[in-house]
């Protein structure tokens, strides 16, 4: 029930997201159209762009969902790391680098602002949306991440609706800032070039927040290692079960958010025969989904501590 209530609170994240980015969307290109702002402009395009991303996150959740079949026997649980990597290169080209090209342009071809009030009352309204949207990204990625810090609560986290969002919003509300501070200069100072500056740093904003956002997605979409307390937890179990001599070790992957495979290592006593081994096998697979029943998949593989840490002698413990 838990995890069922934490799946359903990241997905009420998206979906709030997606509501507000696509209101302050069309109520910044308004603006942009009726001011001429430049980071105006700049803040519609990066709205748009969450909206999409957002569209692209329920996409991927969906594809996720769907069970196991003959050509993808593990399940389609990596689809949602596909999109949510999609999405970190939409923030990066199309909201970072349509944002440094229309400050650019401005910079070079300045041209004053008209009703600039327009701008600083959907600046401020926009504020009030984002950080609604922001407070409840930040709840629910702090009931997330537990007691870990926020960096390696990102860092650890295999579930990208958990921070993606979280990461635009602040992204959006840091934007909103910069396009209010240039706004403000450019109209107080009579310096038109501050607003497409301000366009320029809000670029520079997405653009290192698609970088943080692509290298942890990618990470995931390649494969990582399941959380350790994951592996730990097997390592315990196989090690408790009567018939096993020495539990040796574990490799898992992270196929999805909710799914894990996982591979043991495990020396059993002398004397068993095929039987008692499978019956083994059979206790400690149950155990282990009991307790993590993300594990979806466990292999058993029968061998002598000094085999298994010949062969991964190369692989580093990063945990």
């Amino acid at each position: 029930m838990k995890h069922a209530a934490a799946k359903s609170g990241s997905k009420l994240v998206v979906y709030a997201a997606l509501a507000g980015n696509l209101a302050i969307a069309i109520t910044k290109f308004v603006a942009a159209a009726i001011t001429g702002s430049s980071a105006m402009l700049s803040e519609g395009v990066h709205s748009l762009v969450d909206t999409t991303n957002e569209i692209l996150l329920l996409y991927g959740m969906s594809r996720a969902k769907k069970d196991p079949d003959r050509s993808h026997p593990f399940g389609y649980g990596r689809e949602l790391y596909f999109w949510a990597f999609i999405v970190a290169l939409l923030v990066f080209a199309l909201g970072a680098g349509v944002s440094i090209y229309e400050g650019v342009v401005h910079l070079l071809h300045p041209e004053a602002m008209v009703r600039p009030l327009v701008n600083y009352i959907v600046l401020f309204a926009s504020m009030v949306f984002e950080g609604g949207s922001w407070l409840l990204a930040l709840r629910d990625f702090r009931a997330h991440k537990g007691k870990l810090g926020y960096f390696e609560a990102f860092r650890r986290s295999k579930d990208p609706t958990t921070f993606t969002v979280l990461f635009e919003d602040s992204a959006a509300l840091l934007g909103l800032l910069i396009a209010l501070a240039g706004v403000a200069a450019a109209q107080w100072l009579k310096m038109p070039r501050l607003d497409g500056a301000a366009s320029i740093a809000i670029g520079v904003v997405l653009a290192v927040s698609s970088l943080l956002l692509a290298r942890e997605t990618k990470g995931l979409l390649i494969g990582e290692s399941a959380h350790p307390k994951v592996r730990d937890a097997i390592l315990r179990i196989a090690g408790d079960d009567e018939d096993v001599r020495s539990a040796n070790g574990v490799l898992t992957v992270q196929m999805g958010p909710d799914q894990v495979v996982a591979a043991l290592s495990a020396e059993f006593r002398d004397g068993l025969d095929s039987n008692r081994i499978e019956a083994c096998v059979n206790r400690i697979e149950a155990a282990i989904k009991q307790a993590y029943p993300v594990v979806s998949v466990l292999f058993v593989k029968p061998q002598t501590r000094a085999v298994w840490e010949r062969r991964t002698s190369g692989l580093d413990d990063d945990s």
